[in-house]
């Protein structure tokens, strides 16, 4: 018999949903199991942190030195204090120099190791101090205000969405799978399919043979046995 076409209610939903249940809790943990280890092997960590100078300079002058700061210069002696294993431009783009508020500066500094980050920013404020009467002539009032601290966590957790997508991603199929194998499953389960396919009422049905409803049919039978006395046995 051809199985009529129908609206799909709440209830239908939660039907199909609750009967395949342990599909889509497999599917779902499953691909965020996925896309856990993926985040984890593919995501390069970074780590920020800042060292603060003062110079006592303004306007162009200011701009200038903040300028040498990051200068091949300045850098090239880092690279060589640290043995760094890059070239001073590459080094270059790690760091960024920025005016906090009057005669403050800050040199930030990222890298994947948050050790490493603190030593190269406070490397290149010392030899920014050092140098910079050798580059700028009478000029040396650098003074370090702070020194950059190591940094243990990432600015970049992004791992985060890439779990979630994975978790949303897992759940979606698994329960579109769930309705796609209801779909192909023509067995009639509950009255209202009944109903439907026939387009009758339901006037009864079958109850399932369990222990449970044994015991009541003989209770029953036992009522029905003593029913002139009024005695209903247990």
């Amino acid at each position: 018999m051809k199985k009529v076409s129908r609206e799909i209610d709440l209830r239908e939903v939660v039907d199909i949903i609750k009967k395949r249940f342990w599909i889509v809790i497999a599917i779902t943990l499953l691909s965020t199991v996925a896309g856990t280890f993926h985040s984890s092997y593919n995501t390069t960590y970074l780590y920020q942190t800042s060292t603060r100078v003062i110079i006592d300079a303004e306007g162009e002058l200011m701009t200038t030195l903040q300028v040498i700061i990051k200068d091949t210069t300045i850098l090239e002696k880092v690279v060589q204090e640290m043995d760094l294993k890059k070239q001073p431009e590459a080094l270059a783009a790690q760091i960024s120099v920025n005016s906090v508020g009057g005669q403050i500066v800050s040199i930030n500094v990222v890298d994947t190791d948050p050790k490493r980050a603190a030593d190269i920013a406070n490397t290149t404020a010392r030899v920014f101090k050092e140098e910079i009467p050798n580059i700028m002539i009478d000029f040396s009032d650098v003074r370090v205000l702070s020194e950059a601290k190591v940094n243990p966590y990432p600015i970049n957790e992004s791992q985060y969405r890439t779990i979630i997508i994975a978790f949303v991603f897992g759940l979606a199929v698994s329960i579109g799978l769930s309705f796609l194998l209801d779909s192909f499953d023509d067995t009639i389960r509950p009255d209202y399919d009944v109903e439907e396919i026939f387009n009758l009422p339901l006037l009864g049905r079958v109850s399932k043979m369990n222990k449970k409803n044994i015991r009541k049919k003989v209770h029953y039978q036992q009522s029905v046995e003593f029913r002139g006395e009024k005695v209903v046995t247990k």
